[in-house]
C-alpha cells in the first residue's frame, strides 16, 4: 500500500498525521485501533480480499445509552430466549467481500457471539448471541470499533414499515424530460433545414442541448458510473462497466463537437440509451418484486393449526387464518407457527429451527412463545399474540442450517458466461474501434459505442432466475411449496423416487377401524383420547378422530417414542399405546396395520386399521414407473403386501417394519450407487430420510408437523399430480436451455451489425431492454405453456 494512504480506510494521509505500526500506515488511531484488534484475534484476512476496506470508526460515546433499556432493547430483538437472543442489525458501510467475511466472522471478536450472517444485498447482519456474555449494547459498541456503526432507527421498529426506495423511477422521470426535450431540439439538425432563426441560433441551441443532457448524464446514469468503480475496485469486470465507458466515450466526444464547432455530437443517443436503459431495469424490477410477492404472500403455504373455538370444538385451520386472540392447540413435534403466551402448565419447545441449535427449553404457564419453535412433549394450549407472515416462515426454512450443498448447474453456467462476457465485449470493442478509426472516424465512435452497449448478458444472466422464480410461484398455486428455486433443478434431476406408506399413499380421511380385545370402559377411552390429543402420528390422528369427543384429561410424564408408541400418566392411569412389542405383548404376529393399548401395564386390546389408499395411487405409479425407480418404505409390518402388489406396478420394490434410522440409511444406500433420489413422506417418522434424500417432500393433511430439513410440502389432495410436477421440472430446465440459446443468439446478431457499423448506439440503446424483456415474456410464456399441460 502507498505510504501515503491509509492501509485500513484508504484515505490520503496528511504527512504530518501519518500513524506507523507494524510497518503500515494509517490516517488516525481509530483504523490503527480497528487493525490491532484484526492483529489479535487472526483476523487480518481481512484485508486479503479487498484494497483498504474499511472504514474509521466513529466517537459514538453515550450515543447508544437507550439500550440499556430493557423494553426498547425487547423492541429491536426478533427472538428473545433465556440463553438466546437474535437480532438483525442495517449497517450501511456493507460494501465487498471483506465486509461479509468479517461481519461472519464476529464470534472471533466476542465470545458472546455464536453465529452471524450477512444479508448482503439489505446491508443486514442477522446475530444471534448469549445475553449472559454480551448484550446488545455490547455488540453495537464492539461493530463501531472494527467500522462497521449500525443504523438504529426507533421510528422503524415501531411502524415496522419497509421504505420504499424511489429513486430508480426519479432518476427515469429526468431521463425521460431530458431525453423528450434534446428530441425536440435536435429535429432541424436531422433534416438540416436551412432558415434565419436556426442558422443564427443554431450554436445557442446546441449549448442547451449539452446543458439538458448534463442530468440525464451526471444524476440518471449515476448508478452505472457507481457500480463500474466499485466493480473495478473489487477487480472484478461486470456489464456496467462497457455502459458506464460508452456514456463517458459519448459524452466527452459530444462536448469536443459542440465546443470546436463539428456538430451537435451524440446527445440524442446519450439520453436516448440513458432512458431506456433505465426503463429495462425498471421492468427488470417490477418483475422480480411480482414474483417475489407471488410467492412470499399469495402463494399456498401448507401448514395447519389446530383452533379451539369457544364451544371447545377443535378444527384444523390454515396458518394465515389465525388472527390475535385464537386459542390455539400445539401438539408433540408441531410447529409453533405464530407468537403467543402459553395458557397450559409447562411446556419444552425446541427452537433449532430458528437458532440451528437443537436444546429444549423449558417454558411455564405465562411465558412467551416464539414461532418457529417445535413443542416437545404433550399437548399445550396457547393464546395467539400476532400473527407471523408465511415470508418469516420462509426466511427461516431457507437458513443454511437446513440447507443442501447440491451444486447447481445453470446458476454456475450463468455466472461463468457473465465472468468472461466483459472482458471479451471490451477486446471485441477496441479492437473495432482501432480498424474504423482508419476508415471514418465518426463511423468509428458509433461502432465502439455500439458495440458496447447491444452485446448484453443481462438477458443470458436473467433467464434462470426468472424461468425458475415463475415456475415456484407456479407450483406454489398448485398446491407444492418449495423451500427455493434450486429445489427444481434437483427434481429434474430425480431417477429414483421412495414412498413412505402410512399417512403419504394412504389417507387419513377414510379409514376403518375395528377393536380386538378385551372390553374398553367408557372412562378408559376417555383416557385413550387424551393421550392420542397429544400425538401426531398419521395413526394417532386417525384414531382420534374416530374415538367419540370426550372432555380432556390431565396429562402428565407424556413420551412419544419415535417407531414404537406413546405413553403417559392421565388422570392418574399409566397408558401405552403403539407396537405389539412396545406394550409388551409379545404374542400378537398379526401381519394388519394395529396400535396396541396397555392401561397401568395391562393389555387391553387392539384398533385395526383397514388402510385406505389415495385416489389414483395405482395410476400416479403406473406413469410414475415408465421413467423412475419406484420402491416403498413402511414401518409397518407385511400385511399389506399383496394388496400393494396387485394396486402398484410389478416393478415397485417393498420393504417392511423399517425404523426411521433404517429408512435414513436406506436413501444413503441408494445414493452410494449414483442415484438421485426424491423421498415423499409424512415428515414425522420420516424427517432424517427427508433430509437425506436429494429431494425431499412432505405430505400435508391438516396437521401442523413440520421438518424444516425436508425440500417441499405438498398438500395431500394434489397427491396425484407429482408426476405432473416432476415434468414440469425438467420442463423447466429445457425452458431455461432454449433461453440461453436465445440470448446467444440476440447477443451474436446484435454484435455482427455492431461490428459492421450497421448499427446505430440510439438504436442498440433500444434493443438492449427488448431482449431483457423478450427473454423474460418468452421464459414466461414457456413455463406457463407447460404447466397448462395435462
Amino acid at each position: 500500500m502507498n505510504a501515503q494512504n491509509c492501509f485500513h480506510c484508504g484515505l490520503q494521509i496528511v504527512k504530518k498525521g501519518e500513524i506507523v505500526f507494524d510497518d503500515k500506515s494509517f490516517c488516525c488511531n481509530g483504523c490503527k485501533m480497528v487493525y490491532e484488534i484484526f492483529s489479535l484475534n487472526g483476523l487480518t484476512d481481512y484485508y486479503n480480499f479487498e484494497n483498504s476496506p474499511g472504514a474509521t470508526p466513529q466517537d459514538i460515546k453515550g450515543k447508544y445509552d437507550f439500550l440499556d433499556n430493557e423494553v426498547i432493547t425487547d423492541r429491536l430483538l426478533e427472538f428473545k430466549e433465556e440463553c438466546t437472543y437474535i437480532v438483525t442489525l442495517y449497517i450501511p458501510h456493507i460494501h465487498c467481500s471483506s465486509c461479509i467475511w468479517i461481519l461472519e466472522n464476529l464470534n472471533r471478536l466476542s465470545k458472546g457471539i455464536s453465529s452471524s450472517q450477512v444479508n448482503f444485498h439489505e446491508k443486514k447482519v442477522r446475530i444471534i448471541f448469549s445475553p449472559a456474555e454480551t448484550s446488545l449494547k455490547q455488540i453495537v459498541y464492539l461493530l463501531n470499533s472494527i467500522g462497521y456503526e449500525p443504523y438504529i432507527s426507533l421510528d422503524n421498529y415501531n411502524k415496522q414499515r419497509k421504505k420504499t426506495d424511489h429513486s430508480l423511477i426519479y432518476k427515469l422521470g429526468v431521463a425521460f424530460f431530458c431525453f423528450g426535450n434534446v428530441m425536440l431540439l435536435s429535429f432541424p439538425e436531422y433534416f438540416e433545414v436551412e432558415e434565419y432563426w436556426l442558422d443564427n441560433y443554431r450554436d445557442f441551441f446546441r449549448w442547451l442541448i449539452f446543458a439538458l443532457s448534463l442530468p440525464s448524464f451526471f444524476y440518471s446514469a449515476s448508478g452505472y458510473y457507481i457500480s463500474a468503480f466499485k466493480s473495478i475496485r473489487a477487480g472484478i469486470l461486470n456489464i456496467d462497466i462497457p455502459i458506464a465507458l460508452g456514456l463517458v466515450i459519448m459524452f466527452i466526444r459530444s462536448t469536443v463537437d459542440i465546443v470546436f464547432g463539428f456538430g451537435q455530437g451524440f446527445f440524442d443517443s446519450l439520453t436516448g440509451l440513458v432512458f431506456f436503459m433505465l426503463l429495462g431495469k425498471l421492468f427488470q424490477q417490477k418483475t422480480y418484486n411480482f414474483l417475489s410477492f407471488e410467492r412470499d404472500f399469495k402463494s399456498y403455504f401448507p401448514i395447519a393449526v389446530t383452533k379451539i373455538a369457544k364451544n371447545g370444538d377443535e378444527t384444523s385451520v390454515p396458518v394465515y387464518d389465525i388472527v390475535a386472540g385464537d386459542r390455539l392447540i400445539v401438539r408433540n413435534q408441531e410447529l409453533i407457527s405464530v407468537d403467543g403466551i402459553l395458557i397450559s402448565d409447562e411446556a419444552y419447545v425446541d427452537y433449532s429451527f430458528v437458532t440451528g441449535e437443537a436444546e429444549a427449553i423449558p417454558k411455564k404457564s405465562g411465558d412467551k412463545l416464539f414461532a418457529g419453535g417445535k413443542q416437545l412433549g404433550g399437548v399445550i394450549e396457547m393464546d395467539v399474540l400476532s400473527s407471523v407472515s408465511q415470508s418469516y416462515l420462509t426466511q427461516l426454512w431457507s437458513n443454511d442450517i437446513f440447507t443442501k450443498k447440491d451444486s447447481r448447474t445453470y446458476k454456475t453456467l450463468t455466472d461463468t458466461i457473465s465472468r468472461y462476457f466483459t472482458p471479451i465485449l471490451l477486446v471485441i470493442s477496441i479492437i473495432s474501434l482501432s480498424i474504423w478509426v482508419f476508415i471514418d472516424t465518426k463511423t468509428a465512435f458509433n461502432v465502439f459505442t455500439a458495440v458496447l452497449i447491444v452485446a448484453c448478458p443481462c438477458a443470458l444472466a436473467l433467464s434462470a432466475p426468472f424461468t425458475l422464480g415463475n415456475v415456484l410461484r407456479i407450483m406454489g398455486k398448485c398446491k407444492l411449496y418449495l423451500k427455493n428455486a434450486a429445489v427444481i433443478e434437483q427434481m429434474a434431476k430425480v431417477d429414483t423416487i421412495v414412498f413412505d406408506k402410512t399417512g403419504t399413499i394412504t389417507t387419513n380421511k377414510k379409514t376403518t377401524i375395528t377393536y380386538e380385545g378385551l372390553p374398553i370402559k367408557q372412562t378408559e377411552e376417555v383416557l385413550i383420547k387424551t393421550l392420542l390429543r397429544g400425538s401426531n402420528h398419521p395413526l394417532s390422528r386417525r384414531l382420534y378422530d374416530y374415538l367419540p369427543s370426550v372432555k380432556p384429561l390431565q396429562i402428565s410424564d407424556y413420551e412419544e417414542i419415535t417407531g414404537k408408541g406413546i405413553q403417559a400418566c392421565v388422570d392418574g392411569s399409566f397408558i401405552r399405546m403403539g407396537s405389539a412389542t412396545f406394550v409388551n405383548n409379545s404374542n400378537d404376529d398379526s401381519l394388519q396395520t394395529e396400535v396396541h393399548v396397555a392401561i397401568n401395564n395391562s393389555y387391553k386390546g387392539k384398533y385395526i386399521f383397514k388402510n385406505q389408499y389415495r385416489e389414483g395411487v395405482g395410476k400416479l405409479f403406473h406413469d410414475l414407473s415408465q421413467k423412475y425407480d419406484l420402491k416403498i418404505l413402511s414401518g409397518d409390518n407385511e400385511g399389506e403386501c399383496d394388496t400393494l402388489s396387485n394396486l402398484l406396478p410389478a416393478a415397485t420394490e417393498f420393504y417392511f417394519n423399517q425404523t426411521p434410522e433404517q429408512k435414513l440409511i436406506f436413501i444413503e444406500n441408494l445414493q452410494k450407487q449414483g442415484k438421485n433420489v426424491m423421498m415423499i413422506g409424512d415428515g414425522l417418522n420420516d424427517a432424517g430420510a427427508l433430509a437425506q434424500s436429494n429431494v425431499g417432500i412432505s405430505i400435508s393433511e391438516n396437521v401442523n408437523v413440520f421438518s424444516p430439513a425436508c425440500d417441499g410440502i405438498l398438500d395431500a389432495v394434489q397427491f396425484e399430480k407429482i408426476n405432473w410436477f416432476l415434468r414440469l421440472s425438467k420442463n423447466t430446465i429445457k425452458t431455461i436451455k432454449m433461453s440461453f440459446v436465445l440470448s446467444l443468439l440476440y447477443n451474436t446478431v446484435g454484435l455482427s451489425f455492431a461490428i459492421t457499423g450497421k448499427l446505430m448506439p440510439l438504436t442498440a440503446a433500444v434493443i438492449m431492454p427488448l431482449s431483457t424483456i423478450t427473454i423474460v415474456s418468452f421464459v414466461t410464456l414457456m413455463s406457463n405453456f407447460y404447466a397448462k399441460k395435462p
